[in-house]
């Protein structure tokens, strides 16, 4: 399958990237960039600053924008995000944003609801649909328990396809930057399902070292995540992906990657020897990272 091709119209306009310090917000920019795309990066940090929960910054940061990346952190799950994301997509089309694309979550019922108003919107839309991050566990919460050689989670051993965040960037940069994508649903996984053992052991492999996968009562992983010093989002949206989406819903590979790219998505074992030789699984006596190499 060849992948769509055509530049957009609009590419002179300026491209909004939300959430552009993010895993995958920080990878649609850079490569917005390195095509030549006038790229405005929002976050709360960044100069105009965005805030989801502050509408006052939401005019500025979409001045003389044509296109838009839209992530929400921490997730779409989390309650009151659907309002937000109404909220912006709203202003949005009356600032003169002509395209959306929609970073969205499988088997997450406030997700899809999010895609609907996009859906609903008058403009072109995109939404990738994405499963869980291989990232996850190379630089993002996820990470200590590989570093301490357990990933303790209260998840069954039901297998996910784990995508790798830059098939994500790479399918979203398509959507915002070329024709042929507009009105699409992109459900992005990787090629295969892994369970959590089969993830740690593959991660053993990649990393020379021995990573294990420990499942825990749901109770002790949220009070240890509290514990941790952890918002009151990432708490309940860490208990909420593990009760919910993680039950056997997602046990299925979908073709996002293949139609939006005319590629195979990347392969975990991949993507876990890609990380172990950057050094970021290095680990020093006592469980201490070592500097990437």
């Amino acid at each position: 399958m060849k992948a769509k091709a055509g530049t957009y119209r609009s590419q002179n306009g300026i491209t909004l990237v939300l959430g552009g310090t993010g895993k995958t917000g920080r990878r649609v920019a850079d490569r917005l960039q390195a095509r030549g795309v006038e790229t405005r990066i929002a976050s709360r940090s960044a100069d105009p600053s965005f805030d989801w929960n502050d509408q006052s910054t939401w005019d500025t940061a979409l001045d003389g924008v044509t296109a838009a990346y839209i992530t929400y952190a921490p997730d779409l799950a989390i309650p009151g995000a659907g309002d937000s994301i109404r909220e912006f997509v709203k202003k949005a089309v009356a600032q003169g944003v002509k395209r959306l694309v929609l970073l969205s979550g499988r088997g997450e019922e406030e997700a899809q609801a999010c895609e609907r108003i996009i859906q609903e919107a008058n403009v072109e839309w995109t939404v990738v649909r994405a499963s869980w991050f291989m990232q996850n566990f190379s630089e993002g919460e996820l990470l200590g328990m590989v570093l301490n050689g357990a990933i303790t989670l209260p998840a069954a051993d039901v297998p996910e396809p784990f995508v790798d965040v830059n098939d994500i960037a790479d399918v979203a940069v398509a959507a915002l930057t070329e024709e042929g994508h507009a009105y699409e649903i992109y459900e992005v996984t990787g090629p295969r399902m892994l369970t959590f053992t089969e993830l740690a052991q593959a991660i053993s492999r990649a990393a020379g070292r021995e990573v294990r996968f420990i499942h825990v009562p749901k109770e002790a992983f949220a009070q240890a995540i509290a514990e941790s010093g952890a918002s009151e989002d990432i708490v309940w949206l860490l208990s909420y992906l593990f009760e919910t989406v993680l039950d056997g819903r997602n046990a299925y590979v979908c073709d996002g990657v293949q139609r939006a790219l005319g590629r195979e998505p990347t392969d975990f074992a991949n993507y876990a020897r890609r990380i172990a030789e950057s050094g970021v699984w290095n680990t020093a006596p006592g469980g201490d990272k070592e500097a990437a190499a």
